[in-house]
Parts: C-alpha cells; structure tokens; sequence
C-alpha cells in the first residue's frame, strides 16, 4: 500500500484527548504525517467487547463460547450451567493464574541465574550487594555469622527454591509476614506453599466441570496471588538487588529527549535486568564505542524503557524514554539505531513501526519472539554474544541512516531508586535507621497515610494524565506516594520526581518532604519491585503503633490505567494482603453480582482487603483518602496532635511522673 492510501485510511487523532506526554503527542503528528499506526489508533478504531470486558463470556469449552449479559446477569446460565459468578470469578482466576506464572517465570529466572553466579558457572555477573544477601538469608533463618559467602548464598538459593517447587508447606517470605496478617491468611487457607502448585491447581480449578463455587475459587485466587506477592516477585527483587546492587536515590533524565541524534541510540525495553546489565557493558567497551567513531557517531548512547529500564534507571542513572504507551512512539523518532526487548509488554506492532523507520529491532528470549523480527539470545554464561552483537548492528544502521531524524526536545530530571533499605537509612540514619519517623507522623497527622499507585498505560484513556491528577490530588491531602513501573514514568514526566514538588503537597507532607529533603513521590523500580511496598508496609507494622496487621494501616493501592493480567495479580495480592486496591479504565465484573460483593465488600469481613474500581482520577482519591481516614479512626489517631513547645519546667513534670 502506498504511503498515501494508508495516510486516508489512518485514524486521526486528536493529540490532547489521547495523552498529555507532549513528546508522545508530537510523535503521533509524526506518525500520522508518514503513514504509521500505532496502539493509539488501533484503540481508537477498535471496540473493546462489552460482554469480555464485563467478564461475561466464557470460552473454557467447546460447547461455547457462551455469553450472559450484564443487563439481567442472573437471567441465564451456560450450556453447562455455569452461572455469572462461576464465570466470573473462572475468568478472573485466569487472570490470576497468568499474571502471577509471568513474575513467577521471571523470579525463577534470576533464581536460575543466581545459582550458576553462586557456582562460579557465570563470570559475567557477581554479588554485588553481599550486605543485602546476608540480611535477606537471616530473615528466613538461614545462619550467617562466621560464615562464608558463597556458602550462605548457596543456601539461599536452596532455600528460595521452595518459593517455586515446594508442594507443603508455607513459602520462606511468609516469614516476613506480620503475625496477624498470616493468621489471617493460615485461617482461610491461602498461605502459598509453592508457585508453581498455585498457579496449576488454579488452572485445574478453573477447568470445565471442576471448581464451580466463586467463594472457593477466589480463595485459590488469593493463595496464587500471593505466592507472586510473597514469592516470585519478592525473590525476583532481593536477587536482583543482591546481584546487580540495591538501589539509592539517582538523579536522572525521562522523556524522549534523552536520544542524541549525533550518537548511535539503543533502547533496551522488556523487564529482565540482566540482559540490560549487560548492554551497559557493551557499550562501555572501548573497542565497540571507537567503532561508533569511525561510524561517524559521537559515542553510543543506552536509554530505557519500560521495567527493565526503570531497573536500570534507579540502579545507575541510566535515561529513561517512556512508558509502555510510549514504546512505539519513540520509534517515529527515527533516532533509535537498535532496541532489544526480553519479555513483557513487548508490543507486536513495534515490528511494523521499526520497518518503517529503519530500526534495529531485535528479541532475544526463548519466550518472546516476533514473527518476522531478527531473534539473538541472549545466554547468561555469554551474555556479551547478543549485546555486542545488537551494539554492532546499531552501528552499521546509524552509518546508513536516510530518514529525517525528528527528535522531541523535551527531558524531565528526578530522583529515582528509592528502596526498602534506603528509605530505613533516609529516614533513621546510618546507626538508628528505622521507619519510626514515617509512622510517627502518620500518627501525628503531618502525614495522612501511604499511598501505592502504580502499573501500567492504557490507550483506552488519556494517557499518563490519571497517574498524574491521582497522585497530585493525593498528595496534596498529605498522603505520601510509592511507585512502581511506567506510573513511575508518567510521574517523573510530569516534574513530581524532584524534591521541589514538595509545594504541591500538603503542608504537612511538606514539612517532612523538606525536612528529609525527599520527593512526595518516591520511586520503586519496576512492577515487580511492588514486593518492596509489601516489605514497607510489614516493616510498618513491625515498628508499631500502627496496628497489628497490614489490614490496620492507613494505606491505600490504586492502578490507574492497568491494562495486563499481571496488573489483576499484583492488585489481588496487595487485597490478600489487606490493602484497599483501586483499579481504573475497567474492571472485569459484573455490579451486583455475588462475585462483585465478595472482592469489593466481602474480602474485607474476612481480614484481607477490598477492590475498588473508578474511571475518575479525583474519585480515585476521594475513595482512597475516606479509606485511610477510616483507618486512622479505627486507630484512634484521626485527629492530629497539638505539637507544644516544651520549657524545662515541662520536661521536668514528665521525667517525675
């Protein structure tokens, strides 16, 4: 088809109702200049099904598919008899069951990874935080003093391979689960004994003919859930922080305006941060960057995307181009030489986008490849094959590039690479660090509570602008917020990753924002660096005053714009776990079906947490603000604290009594 048949038959889109990323929206003018399509238009000239999207079809079997209507959602059953509830809670159970086998791979793979380092199988890789893989074996148990580091890390990893193939018991991360909140879950059943006998029993169950009671099937539910909560992802993390070191606050660029058109651009983009730690090799390499030279480039310029590149943005600094809904866009730049994806939101269409910009586009996992994309693999023990290799392709195209090159000039600043152990050293210092400051300003009102809002992008709404008026309107009620994956990017493009932005927080916030000397935004890594908020919110309760489980705390979950199954594992897991979760664009539900009531009002009767769903950013916030205000009532700390300037007189009168 000629360029311009397809120019008529392409959407146009109106920039302002589709995202508020101005480099976004000057890459789609682009695209629509040249002929190219993207998600953006795709969503827009495509329906979503009513009846999928309200979780009313069910496709298990060949007697189907069969579809009931929300309308009168209890006026007919399937073939088999199945009802609305049965189906749904089926097919959110496979939701599930899929997002959590995807961190759960993931988690086994950097596992895999740190047993070949611990053996001296890999050389390319080591331990590069030995203080964090001592803290993390003693919290499980495992005998550290005296002891030499290969072995501890050795039992470790035996260890934290129960998280995946034990078949009884509990997994070794429910040790750090506070008591009441693993009462609660030992009561109803749903300790995790092993991921990969969750993840398959729930598939059984969900099978034709199998479990056909919603209650019962949400419970299998919540136990999958939360062996990726507890299991995948938390070992996914710790492993990654041992191996490539945990992350400190980093100043660093976001937005497209980090490619330099006078330099060879690669973009690494999928979730597995061992692929990238090697790139950052590759293009440090003297050899490759005087090939770069003689290329007629500057040097070689490494920028990120997505949740690998937001690894590596909080790792080392390393630029970040955007988000999910950006991944195709950055492309229309012309300036990307290669880019090389792993797995995970690893968008199809970015074939078609890379032909025509001239792009480098290469897979290199065994699980992902693209039909008619160059596919390199990348192995662990010689990681430099494929990294080189993708560097050295780079090259040979920036040589040959014949496409203008349009480059938005747009690059926002921050400070990334807040995690579990920084913010206890942020917080208490080197000899007292602890997270006694954070709860005794929540208890005495200067902070209102703690807010998780993270995921992915959806074209189905404006982009990145619900992550942004959610959180702007929620710190501005003095509710501090973690992040994880691209909400963290939309944050940070939207100038909120900077101490200043303290002054669009609430004065008491503020006042401990300015104190610390902190963002009122702080950023977690990638999406399944959400195990480091269910480690924040455990250290919470352990500290005290607070409550007693994760379900007391005055804390709230929303994603915004989700739009992956692993985004419904992530919130159930948060849900088992006791946090009220709000989730946006849409929800795979029927209202006032029994299944509605169990996960919206249900769960919480029993000790676990609640869903929630809104469209509305500001209503996002009015739910989540009367969700941690109830709390804190149910506390007794709803009403601040007078703070008194005490004369010694005073002080006096204290040390008497």
């Amino acid at each position: 088809m000629d360029n311009e048949t397809k120019k008529k038959e392409l959407i146009i889109l109106n920039k302002k109702d589709v995202t508020i990323c101005a480099a976004t929206a000057q890459m789609l003018e682009k695209a629509e200049r040249d002929g190219v399509e993207t998600a953006f238009h795709r969503a827009a000239s495509m329906k979503a099904c009513p009846i999928g999207a309200d979780s009313a079809c069910c496709k298990n079997c060949s007697m189907g598919p069969c579809r009931l209507v929300s309308k009168d959602p209890y006026g007919k059953v399937g073939v088999c008899g199945a009802t609305i509830d049965t189906i749904q809670a089926r097919n959110f159970a496979r939701m599930v069951s899929s997002g959590a086998a995807a961190h759960t791979d993931h988690g086994m793979s950097m596992l895999d990874l740190f047993r070949d380092v611990v053996n001296g199988e890999i050389a390319d890789y080591s331990i590069k935080d030995p203080i964090k893989l001592e803290a993390v074996a003693k919290e499980i148990g495992i005998e550290v003093e005296g002891r030499e580091i290969k072995d501890i890390a050795m039992d470790l990893y035996k260890e934290l391979e129960r998280t995946y193939i034990q078949v009884n018991g509990e997994i070794p991360f429910a040790k750090r689960v506070p008591a009441k909140t693993l009462e609660t879950w030992r009561k109803h059943g749903v300790v995790p004994r092993g991921a990969m006998r969750e993840i398959m029993e729930l598939m059984h169950r969900t099978h034709m003919g199998v479990d056909q009671d919603y209650q019962n099937i949400t419970k299998q539910c919540s136990r999958t859930a939360l062996a990726d909560g507890w299991g995948g992802s938390m070992v996914a993390t710790e492993i990654s922080d041992i191996l490539f070191g945990t992350p400190t606050p980093v100043k660093a660029d976001v937005n497209m305006g980090c490619l330099k058109e006078n330099e060879v651009n690669i973009i690494i983009h999928g979730h597995e941060p061992n692929l990238f730690e090697s790139m950052l090799d590759s293009v440090n390499d003297s050899s490759l960057i005087q090939a770069a030279k003689d290329a007629g480039a500057e040097g070689i310029n490494l920028v990120g995307m997505c949740c690998s590149g937001a690894e590596m943005l909080s790792r080392h600094g390393i630029p970040h181009a955007g988000n999910f809904m950006s991944t195709e866009a950055v492309l229309i730049t012309g300036a990307v030489d290669a880019m090389g994806v792993d797995v995970q939101c690893i968008k199809q269409g970015l074939a078609r986008v890379a032909e025509c910009y001239g792009t480098k586009l290469f897979t290199t996992n065994p699980r992902c490849h693209i039909e008619g994309v160059e596919h390199i693999e990348f192995h662990e023990h010689s990681p430099r094959e494929c990294t080189d290799s993708i560097v050295e392709n780079a090259i040979v195209r920036f040589k040959n590039r014949s496409l203008p090159i349009e480059i938005p000039k747009i690059k926002n600043a921050g400070i990334h690479g807040f995690s579990h152990e920084y913010v206890n050293y942020m917080l208490g210092g080197t000899f007292r660090s602890s997270y006694t400051p954070l709860n005794d300003n929540i208890i005495n009102g200067r902070i209102r509570g703690v807010a998780g809002v993270v995921g992915c992008t959806n074209p189905r709404v404006r982009h990145d602008w619900v992550h942004v008026e959610l959180v702007k309107e929620l710190i501005k009620n003095d509710i501090l917020v973690v992040q994880t994956g691209c909400s963290q990017i939309s944050l940070a493009k939207a100038g909120l990753y900077t101490p200043e932005a303290a002054h669009l927080a609430g004065p008491g916030l503020r006042e401990v924002c300015e104190t610390v000397g902190m963002p009122p935004v702080l950023g977690l890594g990638s999406c399944v660096d959400n195990s480091r908020i269910l480690i924040a919110c455990s250290e919470m309760v352990r500290i005290g005053g607070l409550g007693e489980s994760i379900a007391d705390l005055p804390v709230a979950g929303a994603a915004p714009e989700w739009m992956s199954e692993k985004a419904i594992s992530i919130g159930h897991y948060f849900v088992a776990s006791g946090v009220f979760t709000v989730f946006g664009v849409t929800f795979p539900i029927i209202e006032e079906t029994k299944f509605h009531q169990l996960l919206f009002e249900g769960l919480e009767d029993i000790g676990f947490g609640k869903w929630g769903f809104a469209v509305d950013p500001y209503e996002m916030a009015r739910m989540m603000i009367a969700h941690i205000d109830k709390k804190r009532r149910a506390l007794g700390i709803d009403k601040a604290r007078e703070r008194v300037l005490m004369d010694m007189a005073d002080r006096q009168k204290l040390e008497a009594a």
